[in-house]
């Protein structure tokens, strides 16, 4: 470790800075909401290969829930739009997985964090 180097030796992952083997780019100097809450972004291998049946009234009821939690803030929206995404998971002309929606709403999670798309 040097001074040029900036004091890291490039093996550690700092999830305050952004730095790291899960870097996804970005870069920031915000720490991951995900982190932050004490959630574990890794999704266990018996989740991501899990099997959905499709299961009618499951969807629905999925999709009524969405429907009434919709309001004018962009929070119900959101929540609204998962229930929605969670629900295609019981839907047979859907393909999606549970790691598909985790990092969608990831994604989601830190643009929200970072002040939407019209910064």
């Amino acid at each position: 470790m040097t001074d040029a180097d900036g004091g890291t030796d490039g093996a550690e992952s700092d999830a305050a800075t952004g730095t790291g083997p899960d870097d996804d780019g970005a870069g920031d100097d915000r720490e991951d909401p995900l982190a932050a809450a004490g959630v574990d972004p890794v999704v266990p291998e018996e989740a991501s290969d899990a099997e959905f049946p499709a299961d009618d009234e499951v969807r629905e009821f999925l999709r009524e829930v969405a429907e009434d939690v919709r309001g004018d803030s962009s929070e119900s929206r959101q929540l609204s739009a998962i229930l929605y995404r969670v629900s295609d998971l019981y839907d047979a002309d859907e393909e999606t997985s549970p790691e598909e929606i985790y990092l969608n709403v990831r994604h989601i999670m830190r643009i929200k964090a970072e002040g939407g798309l019209r910064r």
